[in-house]
């Protein structure tokens, strides 16, 4: 303890010098799914809609987006993916068939956005998209007709089937990826079948007009190391990334997750626990995918990550709408610490979800819109986006409540293209401030950016929406060769060097 300032003391060691890994933007991606209110009145609301809208997109949520540069987008999911089937999403959408959404909560899915809407949304905030094949219900043909028909500029059958429906040019497809959760909801596949089945789909997403679309296996459930084994052993030359998804809940109890708003220290505390666990689960699965891809060609794509609680009271169990809090804001902080840490293997990670599901950026009530504490990590965050990584050596104390013990900072840092540092720390402990002295960097701190609260359970609401927002941080000075931060209690925190 520091007596004299109240503060425990810690100290973090950068390189001097940038190691030769380059965090991808990708890292900072997100997903949206035919999921409750993601997609409609979360980013679309038609044409003929009061909300101001470009093209039936909502104008609110685009610019939310377009100002954390949204990366990369997922979609149509999740497990609807393995229930769409594209063609019903195209041509005039009064004449478009209607579904059962038999995932979430079996209501009427109109399929008013389809492919060319979600290019659209992709075109409009600069993110690069990444398609989710169906091949727990869907065909080899229907699957291979899909990437035609969004990538061919051929006269062909399918690139004139686009045509006919308003694109001249062919879309650019980054990112597809053959089926989801395969070992559930996607088919309840072994993992030597679907193995089998990624290899003879694959064979048929095909290279159209000078394109190279990267194809993305479906990866494993949380620690089933069992599924990277096979994978990996049998399907690896066929696959540029191998995906990984993993969900923090508080109670470990999918009958009864917990709320995402009334907690106390003790939720908080194995929160924050268990989210940790995605430092053990990256590096265990990227070890079984060194033994086969040892120059590491294969991205990990944690394509699903986040906080799942209890949906909010009165709400549709089945729409996932859940509030969000600064809890929430420090399990982004250390899920984007880690991501970037493993920058040499993970290639990109989709927050789930974008709007109004799950851990949302943004949270939507009618033509009302606000940004959540999770989106406003992500916005101090976006400086590392293409950084090249630098060595972080953390030693501080410890957050112990009862038996279990946390580590108290969280902590990463980048160096981008202009020689500039920048450092991102998290304050797990919700009562207890810290003193972090940085060494090794010649410059020193000359900005920061804070985000905290003044409870642990604090949110943005409609009629509240900036009660969690970042402020400016000057609890920061020079101290002979090294920089003093002083940390607030439940903090994320930003600063450049320089």
């Amino acid at each position: 303890m520091d007596s004299s300032e109240g503060l425990l003391s810690a100290e973090l060691r950068l390189s001097p010098s940038a190691t030769e890994v380059r965090i991808s933007p990708n890292i900072y991606g997100h997903f949206a799914e035919h999921l409750g209110r993601c997609i409609y009145e979360g980013l679309w609301v038609g044409t003929d809609s009061r909300i101001p809208h470009t093209r039936g997109l909502r104008n609110d949520v685009l610019g939310a987006l377009k100002k954390i540069k949204v990366p990369v987008l997922r979609w149509p999911g999740g497990c609807f993916a393995d229930e769409y089937h594209w063609r019903d999403g195209i041509g005039p959408r009064e004449t478009r068939p209607k579904m059962i959404n038999t995932h979430w909560g079996g209501v009427v899915e109109n399929n008013h956005f389809g492919t060319h809407e979600f290019m659209d949304l992709c075109e409009e905030l600069g993110a690069r998209p990444y398609i989710c094949g169906n091949v727990g219900s869907g065909s080899v043909r229907e699957m291979q007709e899909w990437v035609e028909y969004m990538t061919s500029d051929a006269d062909s059958p399918m690139a004139n089937l686009r045509r006919h429906n308003g694109r001249e040019q062919p879309y650019k497809l980054d990112y597809f990826g053959v089926g989801n959760e395969s070992w559930g909801c996607g088919g309840n596949m072994r993992p030597e079948f679907y193995a089998d089945n990624y290899r003879r789909y694959n064979t048929f997403v095909k290279n159209f007009s000078g394109q190279r679309v990267q194809r993305i296996a479906c990866g494993a459930n949380g620690s089933d190391y069992q599924w990277t084994e096979v994978l990996m052993s049998q399907a690896a030359r066929h696959m540029d990334g191998l995906s990984l998804h993993y969900y923090t809940l508080p109670t470990n109890d999918w009958s009864k997750k917990g709320s995402a708003t009334e907690f106390g220290e003790a939720e908080w505390h194995a929160t924050l626990a268990r989210t940790l666990r995605m430092e053990e689960l990256v590096s265990e699965h990227g070890a079984i995918m060194d033994k086969y891809d040892p120059e590491r060609k294969i991205g990990m794509i944690v394509d699903e990550w986040g906080t799942w609680y209890d949906a909010e009271p009165g709400t549709n169990p089945a729409f996932l709408y859940q509030q969000n809090t600064l809890r929430d804001a420090l399990v982004t902080a250390v899920n984007l610490n880690i991501f970037n840490a493993h920058a040499a293997r993970v290639s990109m990670a989709n927050l789930a979800q974008t709007v109004n599901v799950l851990q949302a950026l943004v949270l939507t009530q009618h033509e009302k819109m606000l940004t959540t504490p999770t989106y406003h990590v992500f916005d101090l965050y976006q400086v590392h986006q293409g950084g090249t990584l630098l060595e972080a050596h953390l030693n501080g104390p410890t957050y112990a409540l009862g038996a279990t013990s946390i580590p108290m900072l969280h902590a990463s840092a980048s160096l981008d293209r202009t020689g500039r540092c920048h450092l991102s720390v998290a304050n797990l402990d919700p009562r207890r401030g810290a003193r972090l002295s940085v060494h090794g960097m010649a410059g020193y701190v000359r900005a920061g950016r804070l985000l905290t609260a003044a409870k642990m359970n604090d949110c943005n609401d409609f009629g509240a929406e900036d009660r969690v927002r970042p402020l400016e941080f000057s609890a920061f000075r020079r101290e002979g060769a090294r920089s003093i931060l002083e940390l607030p209690a439940k903090s994320v925190v930003v600063v450049e060097i320089e």
